[in-house]
């Protein structure tokens, strides 16, 4: 479904990912985890087309999506939650979500999005009309995901998800993507919370200083000690 070939990113003249290619299949839940300043964040805005690649390709279904603008990415079927939520706080949270289903195939099926993610987020159907600023950051998050959801994808971009959130809604959180995952929706996670990431990962990339330095089953990774020790800090 999602591949990505050989690619490059830079900020400036510093390159910050090189030589990375990936896959992602229908259905399935990818982790990518690593160091700070690894170029986790990088690469996942690369793939959502928020930044430029200078090389390589990004296909979806075989189409190239390396020349398109960015607003047709999800139009091609890829939303992302992004780092920090990035809702507009004084908009209500109907609205928040509203705005992930512009794309003419989601507005028509706007209703219908509204109510799965109002099922998968009850606390997000009591706060519909409230301003999305009110709202704990838990609650934040679950908007950004729903807003995300919105779109109908085919895939779903999570750029640290749990960053800021208490420890006690962490774990709810987790069990949310995975059901993302559950109901059929392919997922690519980049998170800072190594050991909760494998635990709901089917397969799992190291990312270091911009390139993957291992890749494969999380519990295989999870044996191997000098990944342990060196990248996954446990």
């Amino acid at each position: 479904m999602l591949e990505a070939r050989d690619l490059e990113v830079d900020y400036g003249a510093a390159p910050a990912v090189w030589g990375v290619s990936l896959d992602i299949s229908p259905g399935e839940l990818v982790c990518i985890v690593g160091p700070n300043g690894a170029g986790k964040s990088t690469l996942i805005n690369a793939l959502a087309g928020l930044h430029r690649i200078s090389a390589g390709r990004i296909t979806m279904d075989g189409r190239d999506l390396t020349a398109l603008p960015t607003h047709r990415y999800c139009s091609a079927g890829i939303a992302i939650v992004p780092e920090g939520r990035r809702l507009f706080t004084r908009m209500s949270v109907r609205e928040n979500l509203a705005i992930g289903s512009y794309a003419p195939a989601a507005r028509h099926e706007r209703a219908r999005t509204l109510e799965r993610v109002c099922s998968l987020f009850p606390a997000v159907r009591d706060k519909l009309d409230a301003p999305a600023g009110a709202l704990s950051g838990g609650q934040q998050q679950m908007v950004a995901i729903g807003r995300a959801l919105m779109a109908r994808p085919r895939i779903v971009l999570f750029d640290e998800p749990s960053l800021g959130l208490a420890p006690t809604v962490v774990d709810d959180m987790f069990e949310i993507i995975a059901r993302v995952r559950d109901e059929g929706t392919a997922v690519l996670l980049v998170e800072q919370n190594v050991l909760k990431a494998l635990d709901i990962a089917d397969r799992a990339y190291v990312l270091e200083q911009g390139r993957f330095v291992a890749q494969g089953l999380p519990a295989d990774l999870l044996k191997q000690p000098q990944i342990r020790e060196a990248y996954l800090g446990v």
